[in-house]
């Protein structure tokens, strides 16, 4: 874990829960994308630069969720670095308390507010093509959460944030968060049609050909979708669906998975109800969905 590993003459990733992506910038001058969980992922980030007599300029964020924001504040007060977010997603970053009210609902509770759902502030700033060094583009994949970019480097290497999902986390988890499953089908769509040497999601090996895990997630998304609509049949509240997802799926519910598979279920009865699949009507004081 945490081995740094050459894909590209100029582009390495360190391997670890939440893949950080490592170009060269100069022969002393290195940016990360992303930045690991929290400072003791940032401590070992650190061992390699310092082994290789790198400095690092700056982290570039695909997204806020704290698993990969974790290590900007130590890295930033340790290096001097800039960081710099999608500015979608930029308020997260520095107000972190956000990504549990956003999975909540409302002001969350004690129980939420843990280094999982909320990282470290760091002094994000916006990040813009401006920002990258040259020959590096990045791209638009919302979906997953409210604003994600991926980043290509001029060795042709993808970093593609939280976009994809592995083989074995669909098989074992199924309901991967989603903020917006329709905008996360059209960023797969992109993902497939994207030219490169190497593609490197965060949370799933490091791929030649993206296209079967993209097919792979996006038929996931539409098999939940399906789901959702069956349990529907009848006029159903939102804890009823919610519990038949729980249990189609045999997941367990705690804490974390009720706010991040609850809030996915909202975002598909968001989107099956603007594509006219699904109805609302409100009777005796509970809202209920219902196919159309």
């Amino acid at each position: 874990m945490y081995e740094l590993i050459q894909v590209a003459p100029r582009t390495c990733y360190i391997d670890c829960p939440a893949k950080i992506g490592v170009y060269r910038i100069s022969d002393t001058e290195v940016c990360l994308i992303d930045s690991g969980s929290d400072a003791d992922a940032a401590k070992k980030v650190l061992k390699h630069l310092n082994a290789n007599g790198w400095t690092l300029r700056a982290v570039y964020l695909t997204h806020s969720h704290a698993d990969h924001t974790g290590g900007c504040a130590a890295l930033a007060k340790r290096t001097g670095c800039a960081i710099y977010a999608p500015e979608g997603d930029l308020s997260f970053t520095r107000h972190p308390q956000h990504e549990p009210s956003l999975l909540y609902g409302g002001c969350p509770p004690k129980p939420l507010r843990n280094k999982f759902l909320m990282a470290k502030p760091s002094d994000a700033k916006p990040l813009t093509p401006e920002c990258l060094p040259e020959g590096m583009e990045m791209i638009c994949l919302d979906g997953h959460c409210p604003a994600m970019l991926a980043f290509r480097t001029p060795d042709g290497v993808w970093f593609l944030g939280d976009c994809m999902s592995s083989a074995e986390i669909i098989e074992k988890y199924h309901v991967n968060y989603l903020y917006d499953p329709r905008q996360y089908l059209a960023a797969l769509e992109t993902v497939k049609g994207l030219e490169g040497n190497c593609f490197i999601p965060a949370h799933a090996p490091a791929l030649q050909d993206v296209k079967p895990l993209a097919d792979q997630n996006i038929a996931k998304v539409h098999e939940i979708a399906a789901l959702i609509r069956s349990l529907c049949a009848e006029p159903t509240g939102f804890e009823e669906i919610l519990k038949g997802v729980f249990d189609h799926y045999q997941l367990s519910m705690s804490w974390g998975q009720y706010v991040l598979v609850g809030s996915t279920v909202r975002g598909y009865l968001a989107w099956l109800l603007d594509e006219g699949q699904l109805s609302v009507t409100f009777a005796e004081n509970r809202m209920l969905w219902q196919q159309v």
